[in-house]
């Protein structure tokens, strides 16, 4: 099995979610295309020797949906051939895409991915996509649904 490297990391500033935060005039697309960017420049980036971009997502909706990950590859300006998939995990997405884009690599399903996560929560709220979970009650109540700011800010309590 083939052993998988982190090359670099790049983060996006990060602000209030809310609709007069400091980011509230940059959409998701601009920020993931900013990272994209910075990871070619930094590295002097061959973008078609990268097989897959994974990004998480929470609310894949509105301007962060229809697969923003392969939409940042093409805004990035990035190897046509380069492939790209938006995933969700609720709030460990950005984590899952990185440990999917290591999974790819180690199984040898891919030689060079990347892997991180994005949302505009000015822009597009979190719960901006509905879901049967959250809002409804015969699928919240027997699961003793609790959002997940909620139960992280009731664990950090106790």
């Amino acid at each position: 099995m083939a052993d998988a490297y982190i090359y670099d990391a790049v983060r996006t500033p990060r602000g209030k979610g809310k609709t007069d935060g400091s980011l509230h005039e940059i959409t998701a697309l601009s920020l993931a295309t900013q990272v994209l960017e910075a990871l070619r420049d930094r590295n002097g980036l061959d973008t078609s020797r990268v097989d897959d971009v994974i990004l998480g997502c929470v609310s894949p909706v509105g301007e962060q949906g229809a697969d923003i990950a392969r939409t940042a590859v093409l805004n990035a300006g990035w190897a046509q051939t380069t492939a790209g998939v938006q995933i969700n995990r609720f709030c460990a997405s950005g984590l899952e895409a990185v440990n999917m884009a290591a999974a790819k690599v180690k199984s040898g399903e891919a030689d060079f991915a990347v892997g991180g996560g994005i949302e505009a929560m000015s822009r597009v709220p979190m719960g901006s996509d509905g879901g049967a979970w959250p809002i409804d009650p015969s699928s919240a109540m027997p699961t003793y649904f609790v959002p997940q700011g909620v139960s992280a800010d009731m664990i950090a309590s106790k």
